[in-house]
């Protein structure tokens, strides 16, 4: 209903979105119906068990809903390219959940009002009869089981906190340490591998050509060895790379086109229909390519999506371009040293060989400017043009200029004669510096200065691009800083959108805080007790990272965007907590009879809640496609948080709520003590 306004369509990503509020989405229905359910059974009617039901429950669905929607909202202002990627998620998910809000109060409690009594008849009265069962079975565990421990947690509340913040500290640890690595965005496999070779440019198109044919046989080598082509793959497409092939290519040609770039294109069948993964069929095709002698640079790409720039990008700055070429060169070179780093591309592109004229005095006392130079450089080997002629539609220009014989050697561009504007002649020896120089194909500027771009590409199963930029920061630029003053060097491609887009994250999440921060103090009219609420939040990303290492992902973005969407979740236990525990308080008992009443009361719809969150989640979890596979962490930071924080919640938040209840007693009896 919603997704049209905002421009979101129907797609893998938004479908993600769905299948990751499905559990979420249950929840606060949960909670009233388990609300309705428990009036029902101290033999209210059932008009009476619903009202009484959504009015008991009503303002801490409403601020959990609230506070679900504000964790999400940060997903909207990720910027670059993945931002764009993954805005349809929060859109798809907050627009289910404040629909599902309205669902919850109004529409459910009145099916529950008059729903009829169920038919206890074959296969219903067994599964009645098995529900039953297994309600006798979960009061009995908690009233034998849960109730005596949370007791005793609570009894003991500084033990607990003590080992609860040990376990959070370890998994900071394990983190900052990298036990973990960090993936800005796992590649997506494409069904189309591009092969570039990029040779010198000025490079003969047969010996480009040759290159071609050995990629080609060595596709062909892949292929024989994976049981023949028609498994495999729909076709290949192979050019050497020109101007005019530009225009009519059915791919996208490189960047530079000439005659030194060949680019072979290999089209897979999809990936259901073949067993290797085109990271496999590339990883193969590399190793049957091998070194090939006097080529700049040859990249295999296999990924499409945010993250298909290169993973290693450093942008190096020098105010001399020959001092910067050979920073770059270094740099390369020190790429080379790291294990599982491929596709090095120093960025330096010599160009074709030139020679360059700079006009002496003697020449400019002679009146002859750079363009009167030029020009008569132009007319000599070029041309210049004579006359026009008509001919029925065309039009026929005539060009005056050396014989051949006088203009097929460097020496005659050495020996050729300059006239001034007064009739005298000077030899262009005489009248010009002549240096060898090369013209540059590609020229970067970035705030006006001249940058090279060093990229690379890293084997993921055998080192992490963010261990080797961190590396190559730390120890490597430094020196090059040092060997060449005045270099500069910033991160550039994924790495900076990776930068930009955590740090867009981290602050957008504290502005979420605060926002259900302000959200929870409403309701409770304190503001101590949000602040336990609060406390939930870093034990579900205790349990994200346990995830992560269960499976075997890496973090990526998307698992801190999961995390960023946990923190909502994981609060609504303790908010629901919270409220039947002041509820509890206000009935008059104790505070401790109130938190182990409250802990027991709320356990079923909390336990339930956790439950029906992690299990929406599972299908993706447990998706085996290729194309969803960046997804999935997202996924597991929120199923395998939410299951973690709910046993944190049934514990911390009680031990906290009597820890602020000491301190506020110790500071009646200091108050007492001051008076007296």
């Amino acid at each position: 209903l919603l997704m049209p306004s905002f421009d979101a369509s129907i797609n893998m990503i938004s479908l993600f979105a769905f299948i990751l509020v499905l559990g979420i989405v249950v929840d606060d229905a949960i909670v009233v119906g388990e609300a309705i359910f428990e009036r029902r059974q101290r033999g209210a009617s059932r008009l009476d068990a619903a009202i009484g039901g959504v009015r008991e429950v009503a303002q801490p669905v409403s601020f959990s809903v609230l506070t679900n929607i504000t964790t999400f909202v940060p997903l909207l202002f990720v910027p670059g390219l993945s931002g764009k990627f993954f805005a349809v998620i929060p859109v798809v998910v907050i627009s289910t959940l404040a629909i599902s809000l309205v669902e919850s109060l109004f529409v459910l409690p009145a099916h529950l009002a008059h729903a009829g009594e169920a038919k206890e008849q074959g296969v219903g009265a067994r599964v009645h009869h098995f529900q039953q069962r297994f309600t006798r079975g979960l009061i009995r565990f908690v009233e034998s089981v849960f109730t005596p421990f949370l007791r005793h947690a609570v009894n003991h509340r500084y033990i607990t906190m003590a080992a609860a913040f040990a376990l959070l500290l370890l998994t900071f640890g394990l983190v900052a340490g990298g036990r973990i690595p960090f993936t800005f965005l796992p590649r997506i496999d494409s069904d189309i591998i591009t092969v570039t070779a990029k040779l010198p440019v000025g490079t003969p198109v047969a010996e480009t050509t040759q290159v071609r044919d050995r990629i080609l046989n060595a596709a062909d080598k892949v292929l024989a060895e994976a049981g023949g082509a028609d498994s495999l793959t729909r076709g290949i497409f192979a050019q050497v790379a020109n101007q005019g092939a530009a225009d009519f290519s059915p791919v996208r040609l490189v960047e530079e086109p000439g005659a030194n770039v060949t680019e072979v294109i290999m089209y897979l069948t999809p990936s259901d229909l073949r067993e290797l993964t085109a990271g496999d069929v590339a990883e193969r095709w590399r190793r049957a390519v091998g070194e090939i002698p006097g080529i700049e640079t040859l990249t295999f790409k296999y990924s499409t999506g945010p993250s298909a720039q290169a993973p290693i990008d450093i942008a190096l700055s020098h105010p001399d371009t020959v001092v910067l070429e050979q920073a770059a060169e270094d740099l390369a070179a020190a790429y080379a040293g790291f294990a599982g780093v491929r596709d090095i591309d120093s960025g330096v592109s010599r160009g074709k060989e030139q020679l360059d004229f700079e006009l002496k005095p003697a020449a400019r006392s002679l009146g002859i400017t750079e363009g009167m130079m030029a020009q008569q450089l132009r007319n000599a080997f070029f041309g210049a043009e004579a006359v026009r002629q008509q001919r029925g539609r065309d039009e026929v220009r005539t060009y005056v200029r050396l014989p051949e014989s006088q203009r097929d050697s460097e020496y005659h561009v050495e020996q050729l004669i300059l006239r001034a504007p007064g009739g005298q002649e000077i030899p262009i020896q005489q009248a010009a510096e002549i240096e060898r120089g090369r013209s540059y194909t590609v020229i970067t500027r970035t705030d006006g200065r001249r940058v090279v771009n060093v990229t690379a590409d890293v084997d993921d199963k055998v080192t992490n691009a963010n261990e080797v930029v961190s590396d190559v920061m730390q120890n490597v630029l430094p020196e090059l800083a040092d060997r060449y003053p005045g270099l500069s060097y910033a991160t550039g491609g994924q790495q900076q959108d990776q930068s930009e887009s955590m740090q867009a994250l981290g602050r957008n999440f504290i502005f979420a805080l605060l926002g259900m921060f302000a959200l929870l103090a409403i309701p409770f009219r304190s503001y101590a007790q949000p602040l336990i609420i609060l406390t939930a939040i870093p034990f579900g990303f205790v349990g994200a990272v346990a995830g992560h290492l269960l499976l075997g992902y890496s973090m990526s973005l998307m698992s801190m965007m999961g995390i960023v969407a946990l923190a909502g979740v994981v609060v609504n236990s303790s908010l629901v907590l919270i409220h039947a525990t002041n509820a509890f308080r206000s009935e008059g008992l104790s505070a401790f009879e109130s938190v182990v009443a409250a802990g027991t009361r709320r356990f079923r719809p909390i336990l339930l809640t956790s439950l029906t969150t992690f299990f929406g989640l599972m299908p993706m979890i447990l998706e085996t496609s290729v194309q969803a596979r960046f997804l999935i962490p997202m996924a597991v930071s929120l199923g395998f948080g939410v299951i973690f924080s709910t046993g944190i919640t049934l514990f911390v938040v009680p031990s906290l709520y009597m820890m602020l209840e000491d301190i506020k007693r110790k500071g009646r009896q200091a108050v007492d003590a001051v008076s007296e």
